[in-house]
């Protein structure tokens, strides 16, 4: 067995990631990802607005006032088609945004912010600034987090965690 696998599951793994290795990773990530959205939604419910943050990328992609594609979003925001379809439902059941078949090409569908999406958009605009303002002066407290994560980001790009994961088991 490699010795950089523990022999035991309750082995002292002392320099992994908080002690759990990928698992401690992916955890970490989630619980901050869902405190950073627990604040926006608290500060969204003291302001009376209906407006969940998992829309915020899609919404913001919108509010230039250009219709785009379920593609063109994911593309713009690097993720998966069926995330921002999924969003898209959500948006379109709380009346926000809306989709249309693309006039260039008829196998596709554009979404755009509705009339109560537009007003939102404005309502929302200086929160929007303020948290963005807030989220720089988060990252410079962190030292630079952002940098970080996208090196992450970088690294599985070039290689999977389940690569990783399968080169460690050869080992054993």
């Amino acid at each position: 067995m490699s010795s950089r696998l523990p022999a035991k599951a309750d082995e002292d793994c002392e320099g992994r990631v908080g002690g759990y290795g990928a698992f401690a990773l992916g955890g970490r990530l989630r619980r901050l990802s869902d405190r950073i959205d627990r604040d926006a939604k608290s500060i969204y419910e003291k302001m009376g607005v209906e407006f969940e943050q998992r829309w915020f990328p899609v919404f913001n992609c919108l509010r230039g006032g250009e219709a785009l594609s379920v593609t063109e979003i994911s593309d713009r925001l690097g993720i998966s088609h069926v995330s921002v379809s999924v969003t898209r439902k959500s948006l379109e059941a709380a009346g926000l945004v809306t989709s249309t078949q693309d006039k260039s090409d008829g196998r596709r569908s554009v979404l755009a912010l509705t009339s109560r999406g537009e007003t939102l958009s404005m309502e929302l605009g200086p929160l929007f600034a303020a948290l963005d303002l807030a989220a720089a002066d988060l990252n410079a407290d962190a030292g630079n987090a952002i940098t970080a994560i996208e090196r992450l980001e970088k690294a599985l790009d070039t290689k999977s965690l389940s690569e990783r994961a399968g080169l460690f088991l050869k080992e054993s």
